[in-house]
């Protein structure tokens, strides 16, 4: 070795305690560099971590603030993992139980019960079989084979199913997951919950054991209650369905393939499966809905399955809501919470089933099992619901109860009675607000005190118009509101929460409505008009596709509306069918249009849609082409019709209209005619009774008279005739069927105006001698250019009739200010016509009250009077013009001309 390799000892010895030195100086000035970045680390931490600060009040986050978001999600991740595996032991958590030594089990220690009842059993095995049938043919009920057989696509894919099951106090957890450890179709995950649970520790202790990463333990010391364990399942998001079982459930090892299958198929996927549930009270004779616990009773429902009872599920059962297990798609666990519940401390199962079928059109179902195989059951130990107290039993939360599901039915809950029992009503009555309340009184009463009626209100509740205050207002009691009968129906909007007022009011209102037409059927839903927009929006996209129609009665009319109470259901559907409008002719006579128009703009509308239309020949004077175009019609579109040529009255009146369909009718108005305010309510009440109540075939009615003749026109005296006198035996105010038309204001058929059409066509000759009809004994013989004559003649030939009002005085609903024209008073007219024989009083006041038993009477009710105003029948004036022998075509004296109603073209002669 060389010299150099040669070191001197005590430099050797310095050199190597020197490089000891330096490492414990380099890590001594680590571990200082450490602390020091720790130090700095937990001062915001400690400061950011505090439930004080909140991260998301600031939008501009400091990076101080992203590292500690970042780093609070790390945590908590790890908070969550390390929890889902603590042990029972609090001092050496490394010590971890085996399932021998942590599992618990229930001691059941008695059988079954089972009703001895012999009443009790039969009646609740026929309501049973009553739904059953009912199902069956409405939708038809799979058996299990059955259900299994049909497609799914869970035989193509497995899908995920997480399951929720949430413990308290009984000690089933094992039981369930070892069922659910040798399910056919495996799980994907188990959350085990326990809120509140004196037992949490040890439930812990038996997720630990498990040793499974499926499985997972969510504890919390506050009590969630019942929606907790939903509101858990709504994190659920990397799976296809939840399924949510009760701490009793101990499922067969079959349930979960046959959940998802039938999960899987057409039929069932939108819809909430599971093993127990609920048929809701139905209406008892006093039309009552008994409490839903009311022992003996059968219309207080059904629990399935039933074991006491000896009643068994084996065909797939649509039920009001299920119990104790819910099998679902994950993404309508949210429908729970659209609303919010009326109480957190009971009624979950019931307002889940209700908001699926409120906001998502979902039903319930228990599926079916096979008695003889309990891995099909999803309940199959339903001893374990006797172990531990259930709430259901107390009387407080059976009457909590009872007023959720029947406040729910209120908004629109269909349940299975209504399916089975689908109800006729004649009127919901809609407020939106106390004042529209009022408003609406006369008429609501008016209905609810016609016998036969069935008539109930809707309010919007809420603080829009609080149901108690509407039923004081109807002079009803508050708890009317309550009551388990039908009369009031609070929709109680606002249970949403508000994010905007529009949608609230339409996502609240819409579905409850649609669910209260769906039970109700009513033929008519009435509203003030003026209501808030949204609401009438929600009214009708409600009534689109029923057979309900929305009729908004403007505020001043709806006092006067009460004879709407005598009209059957059949023809209040028809409300909006018919398209009444209104055609005037006018040349010269400016003044008489103009009291004319001021008397049809005071009329009421009944919110109908009207078409106005003017009628002017060649010969009209600057005056009135003013007063024409100045005109503004406030109910529907305006027509001007004007001719080149000019064409004389004849041609005026007949051209001024012409039926576009059988639902369209012609009120011919000429300009010195004034109307009464309730013209068109009469108009409207007459038609719904003799034209669309489908009982009723009245096809010889060619119009609707707005006025009442003081004299017999046809004959050459022209006697005064009174017609209150002349049926007084009958009932002096009752309407009548008359064979003469009324050109002073009058409604005219569609078909029978067709007919008309066609006759005058080939019957029209300006000569009236020329005319080939001549009445015995009428001075219509000698009428000329007068469109009147022709449908005169049509009608005594094929005894056709007009609805005539009769009132005291002839007080109509038209009358004629006898002024001047083609025919009044006309160079070439010899006629003396005296106003006290032509001008009559116009009806100001409610006409309903004057008619016999303040209603129209029935067809067959009506005085038929001929041409002559003598009394006779609709045979005897079909006779009597078969006998004239002078139609259009050469018929037997027992015969009349039947014609095209669509052409009114003549077909065929045929007997009467």
């Amino acid at each position: 070795m060389s010299n150099g390799d040669q070191k001197d000892p005590l430099l050797r010895d310095y050199t190597g305690k020197g490089r000891k030195s330096i490492k414990s100086m380099r890590l001594a000035a680590g571990l200082t560099c450490l602390q020091f970045v720790f130090a700095i680390y937990a001062t915001f931490l400690l400061y950011f971590m505090s439930p004080a600060v909140d991260l998301m009040a600031e939008p501009d986050m400091s990076w101080t603030s992203e590292i500690t978001r970042h780093w609070r999600t790390i945590l908590s991740r790890s908070h969550l993992t390390r929890v889902s595996r603590l042990t029972a032991n609090p001092v050496n958590t490394s010590i971890r139980l085996t399932k021998h030594e942590a599992c618990m089990s229930e001691e059941i220690n008695f059988e079954q019960k089972v009703s001895n009842d012999t009443l009790m059993l039969s009646l609740k095995s026929d309501l049973h079989r009553d739904i059953l049938d009912f199902q069956q043919r409405t939708r038809g009920c799979e058996s299990l084979d059955e259900l299994l057989r049909l497609p799914s696509r869970s035989t193509e894919v497995v899908p995920k199913v997480t399951v929720v099951l949430n413990h308290f106090k009984r000690k089933t957890l094992c039981a369930q997951l070892d069922a659910l450890m040798h399910q056919t179709v495996p799980f994907y995950s188990v959350w085990v919950l326990a809120f509140g649970s004196p037992n949490e520790t040890a439930l812990r202790s038996i997720v630990d054991a498990y040793n499974d990463p499926r499985i997972f333990f969510v504890g919390s010391t506050y009590d969630f209650k019942y929606y907790g364990r939903f509101q858990v399942a709504l994190q659920a998001e990397e799976v296809d369905y939840v399924y949510i079982l009760d701490d009793d459930m101990i499922p067969g090892k079959r349930m979960l393939q046959i959940l998802t299958h039938a999960a899987g198929t057409t039929k069932y996927h939108n819809s909430v499966l599971g093993s127990i549930g609920r048929i809701l009270p139905f209406r008892c004779k006093d039309f009552s809905f008994p409490s839903y616990r009311k022992y003996g009773l059968r219309e207080s429902g059904l629990y399935l399955p039933d074991p006491a009872y000896n009643l068994v599920v084996e065909h797939v059962l649509e039920v009001d809501f299920l119990s104790s297990a819910w099998f679902l798609p994950v993404e309508l666990v949210k429908a729970l919470f659209i609303e919010t519940p009326l109480t957190f401390a009971t009624g979950e199962d019931l307002h889940l089933s209700y908001q699926l079928q409120k906001y998502r059109g979902a039903s319930s179902f228990v599926l079916p099992v096979d008695p003889k195989d309990k891995t099909t059951w999803g309940d199959s130990e339903h001893r374990l619901a006797y172990v531990s107290e259930t709430t259901v039993i107390h009387k407080d939360i059976v009457h909590l109860r009872d007023d959720q599901w029947w406040r729910a039915m209120s908004r629109g809950f269909v349940t299975q009675w209504a399916k089975m029992h689908p109800q006729q009503s004649d009127a919901l009555f809609y407020a939106h607000s106390l004042s529209e309340v009022v408003e609406l009184a006369p008429l609501i009463l008016r209905f609810r005190n016609t016998p036969g009626k069935k008539v109930y209100v809707v309010v919007t509740g809420g603080s829009y118009c609080p149901c108690e205050e509407a039923a004081i207002l109807l002079g009803w009691s508050q708890n009317s509101c309550h009551d388990r009968r039908f009369k009031v129906f609070d929709l109680e909007v606002g249970l949403i929460s508000p994010v905007s007022f529009k949608l609230t009011l339409l996502q609240e209102i819409l579905p409850a409505m649609k669910g209260l037409i769906q039970i109700h059927s009513p033929a008519i839903i009435i509203t003030v008009a003026g209501m808030h927009p949204t609401v009438v929006d929600a009214l009708n996209l409600a009534v689109a596709g029923s057979n309900t129609i929305l009729v908004q009665l403007p505020r001043s009319s709806v006092v006067h509306s009460l004879w709407m109470a005598e009209i059957k259901p059949a023809s209040l559907r028809q409300w909006s069918r018919m398209r009444i409008s209104i055609n005037v002719v006018t040349q010269d006579r400016s003044s008489s249009l103009q009291r004319l128009l001021r008397s049809l703009l005071e009329a009421h509308y009944c919110g109908d849609k009207i078409t106005f239309s003017f009628n002017i020949d060649n010969g009209v004077d600057e005056k009135t082409l003013k007063i024409v175009n100045e005109f503004v019609w406030p109910y529907g579109e305006k027509i001007i019709r004007r001719r080149i040529i000019q064409g004389g009255l004849i041609r005026a009146v007949s051209e001024s209209w012409y039926p576009t369909s059988d639902d369209d009718f012609g009120l011919l108005l000429e300009d010195d005619v004034e109307v009464s305010p309730f013209y068109y309510m009469w108009l409207k009440y007459a038609l719904l009774v003799y034209y669309y109540d489908p009982q009723v075939s009245f096809p010889e009615l060619v119009s609707i008279s707005l006025y009442t003749p003081r004299v017999i026109e046809v004959v050459k005296e022209r006697p005064r005739w009174n017609a209150t006198n002349f049926v007084k035996n009958v009932h002096p105010n009752t309407p009548y069927l008359h064979q003469l038309p009324c050109s002073w204001g009058a409604l005219f058929f569609p078909r029978r105006w067709r007919e008309f059409y066609k006759y005058m066509g080939m019957r029209y000759t300006p000569d009236a001698k020329k005319n080939p009809v001549q009445i015995p004994h009428s001075r219509t013989n000698g009428w000329q250019a007068s469109w009147k004559k022709f449908l005169i003649d049509v009608m005594y030939l094929r005894g056709y009739v007009t609805l005539y009002p009769n009132f005291p005085n002839q007080t109509s609903f038209s009358t004629n200010h006898m002024e001047p024209g083609a025919h009044i008073n006309a160079s070439d007219n010899a006629v003396i016509h005296e106003k006290l024989d032509f001008e009559v009083p116009l009806i100001q006041g409610d006409f309903i009250k004057l008619l016999p038993q303040q209603k129209l009477p029935a067809l067959s009710k009506l005085p038929v009077l001929n041409l002559f105003n003598q009394v006779t029948t609709l045979k005897g004036l079909k006779s009597a013009g078969a006998k004239l022998t002078q139609d259009v075509l050469p018929c037997k004296p027992t015969e009349i001309v039947k014609v095209d109603d669509i052409t009114g073209e003549p077909l065929h002669c045929s007997t009467f």
